[in-house]
C-alpha cells in the first residue's frame, strides 16, 4: 500500500460517514471502498427502496452499514440523519440533461434546494467535512442540468463563509462523463445494439471526457482527505469522440450477429446539449494548482505543497487528444467484464 493509501486508510478509520445518493453508480461503489478503510458507521440515504434492498442483501455481513430512505429535499430528514456525523459525501443528485431539461422545477428542487439543506443540515450539526460531486456540464452551462450543478459548486463554496459556519469544511469535486454509470452513454449505446435499434449520435465532432467508476471514486476519497474547505478537485482524464465510441460498441454487437448488421444514425444536437465539454474556466485556470493526477481549485488555505501552478491554457474536450479505439475497446471490453453484460 502506498503512503497515501495508508494515511487515507488512517482518515477514514472510525469515522461515522453519510452518503447521499448512495445507492447510484457512485454513491455505491463509494460506499464499498469507504467499508474497506474501517468506518465506524456509513449510511446510505437515498429515495429507492428496491434498489436501497438490494444492496442490504449483498452487504448483509457489515454491521457497520446502515440504510435510510429519504430525499435530500426533506431538510428535517436529513438534520436527523447528520446527528453525530463526521463526513458527507454528498453524491444525490438529477443528472440526465434531456429529463433536466423538460423538468427544470424538479431540477432545481433537487439539484439546489437539496444541496442547500445538505449544507444547513451539516452546519446545523457541525459535520466536520462535506464533499459535493459536481461536474464539468457546471463550467459555461448550456443547459438545466448544468446550470444547477454550477449553482451549487457556488453554494458550496460559500457555506465556508458563512456566519454561522464556524466547524465544517465545503469541498467539491467535478466529474466528467463516468464511463459505464448508470443513464450514461456506454448503456445507452448497449442498450439500443442489444434491441436490435441503430446506435444514435447527435454529432459527429462531438466530445466528451471521460473517467472510469474507479477514479471517479478515487478521486472523492482523496477530496476529502486533501481538502481544508473551498477547494474544487479536478481529475486530470483523457477525451473520447462519441462517433468513435459508438463505432467501436457497433462493431462489438456486429462481430456477434453478422447477419443483423447494427447500423449508426445520426439525430441531431439534442436541446442542451455541448459539441465540446470544459473542465476548468479560463479565469479558474490562471488560478489551478496540479499535480501529476489532480488540478485543484484552492482558497489558499490548504497544504499543496506538492502542487505546482497549472501550466495549461484551456481544458476542452475539442482541445485535448482523444484516445484512439483500441483503448475505447479496452475500457468497453473490461466494462462488458465488470457488469456481466458480455
Amino acid at each position: 500500500m502506498n503512503p497515501i493509501s495508508t494515511k487515507m486508510g488512517a482518515f477514514y478509520k472510525n469515522k461515522k460517514i453519510l452518503v447521499t445518493g448512495g445507492t447510484g453508480s457512485i454513491g455505491k461503489q463509494l460506499v464499498h471502498q469507504l467499508l474497506n478503510y474501517d468506518p465506524k458507521q456509513v449510511i446510505v440515504y437515498s429515495r429507492d427502496d428496491s434498489k436501497q434492498y438490494m444492496m442490504q442483501c449483498n452487504y448483509a455481513h457489515c454491521e457497520n452499514l446502515h440504510f435510510s430512505l429519504g430525499n435530500i429535499r426533506d431538510l428535517q430528514k436529513l438534520e436527523y440523519m447528520t446527528q453525530g456525523m463526521d463526513l458527507i459525501f454528498h453524491t444525490a443528485a438529477l443528472k440526465q440533461v434531456p429529463i433536466c431539461e423538460n423538468n427544470p422545477f424538479e431540477t432545481i428542487n433537487t439539484n439546489i434546494i437539496g444541496s442547500e439543506n445538505v449544507i444547513k443540515a451539516a452546519i446545523k450539526n457541525q459535520v466536520k467535512k462535506v464533499i459535493n460531486i459536481s461536474t464539468d456540464k457546471a463550467i459555461n452551462p448550456m443547459n438545466i442540468l448544468g446550470a444547477t450543478k454550477l449553482i451549487s459548486e457556488k453554494l458550496f463554496f460559500k457555506a465556508n463563509s458563512m456566519n454561522n459556519n464556524k466547524h465544517t469544511q465545503f469541498s467539491s469535486v467535478r466529474f466528467g462523463n463516468v464511463f459505464g454509470s448508470r443513464g450514461s452513454v456506454v448503456p445507452l449505446f448497449i442498450n439500443q445494439a442489444t434491441s436490435g435499434n441503430p446506435i444514435t449520435v447527435t454529432d459527429l465532432d462531438m466530445t466528451r471526457f471521460f473517467m472510469t467508476i474507479p477514479q471517479a471514486v478515487d478521486l472523492t476519497l482523496k477530496a476529502a482527505f486533501y481538502s481544508n474547505g473551498g477547494e474544487t478537485f479536478i481529475l486530470k482524464m483523457d477525451a473520447i469522440r462519441i462517433k468513435d465510441l459508438a463505432e467501436v460498441i457497433q462493431s462489438y454487437y456486429n462481430g456477434m450477429n453478422e447477419k443483423n448488421l447494427i447500423p449508426i444514425k445520426m439525430t441531431g444536437i439534442r436541446p442542451g446539449e455541448k459539441i465540446y465539454e470544459e473542465l476548468l474556466t479560463e479565469h479558474e485556470i490562471s488560478k489551478a494548482l496540479e499535480d501529476d493526477e489532480l488540478f485543484v481549485l484552492t482558497n489558499d488555505e490548504g497544504d499543496f505543497y506538492h502542487f505546482k501552478p497549472a501550466s495549461i491554457n484551456s481544458y476542452r474536450s475539442d482541445q485535448v487528444p482523444c484516445i484512439n479505439k483500441e483503448k475505447i475497446s479496452n475500457l468497453f471490453l473490461n466494462f462488458l467484464k465488470t457488469h456481466n453484460k458480455g
